[in-house]
């Protein structure tokens, strides 16, 4: 039995488990099981491996995307540009584990705003973490202008009353990598002035639990765009199993 799993902490928001395994029902995959793993410190996941001798993939999320990095004997070049990996491969060499690096969130970004973005041409990125360097990078690679936002500003990083009506009016599409608004704590948002939103704004949240966010709620009631985090989560996850799966890599 192969097994395959989630890491961050705290957990109580995934979806992951349940699509996966709702993935193997569908598929008929009965060689294979996936479970959430909450770490509070991620000093521990020597320990998991240990303990989980049939763990053959980690997914990664909050707070981990980047600590990661130390654990790691081989880190793709595309996760190594971004700084973050959300997906790791674990073979054997020899007696210790061999763990391989990569990012699929780059492939759920993608697929999620794409087709959207064609006329944009300057963009919000609320946070700064694993998943914010993602946004980022997808972002930058289709020549879009990226102004990254932050509870505290500091050089290339503005703080959330940096947000005027100028910025806010050139900025084609406003993206939340940030928890906020997650389950459970779904009043939550980020602290932007929502008046200055009209229709030609585009609103995406990498949060899928709930659906709809407060944050992608106050973008509908002003006529934005609003694209959701379960596209996204959908998408990253197959990207997962194709690399868990992939021989080659």
């Amino acid at each position: 039995m192969r097994k395959f799993g989630l890491i961050g902490y705290p957990l109580g928001h995934s979806f992951s488990k349940k699509y996966f395994l709702q993935k193997f029902a569908n598929e008929n995959i009965s060689d294979c099981s996936y479970e959430l793993f909450p770490l509070d410190s991620l000093d521990k996941l020597s320990s998991l491996l240990d303990s989980e001798a049939e763990l053959r993939g980690l997914n990664v999320t909050i707070p981990y995307k980047s600590e990661i990095f130390r654990y790691l004997d081989y880190i793709e070049p595309e996760a190594s540009e971004i700084g973050a990996v959300n997906v790791v491969k674990i073979g054997k060499n020899k007696d210790r584990h061999f763990m391989k690096g990569y990012n699929s969130d780059v492939t759920g970004i993608r697929d999620t705003i794409l087709p959207y973005i064609s006329k944009t041409k300057s963009a919000i990125v609320l946070g700064t973490g694993g998943s914010s360097k993602a946004v980022c990078h997808v972002l930058e690679k289709e020549g879009i202008e990226v102004f990254i936002v932050s509870r505290t500003s500091r050089p290339g990083i503005l703080g959330y009353t940096d947000l005027n009506r100028q910025l806010i009016d050139k900025a084609g599409i406003i993206i939340n990598t940030t928890p906020l608004g997650m389950f459970p704590d779904v009043d939550s948002r980020p602290d932007l002035n929502y008046d200055l939103l009209n229709s030609k704004h585009i609103l995406f949240d990498l949060v899928y639990n709930p659906g709809l966010t407060s944050f992608l709620k106050e973008g509908e009631k002003r006529g934005c765009t609003i694209l959701g985090g379960l596209r996204m989560l959908h998408s990253q996850a197959e990207r997962s199993w194709e690399i868990w799966n992939d021989p080659d890599l």
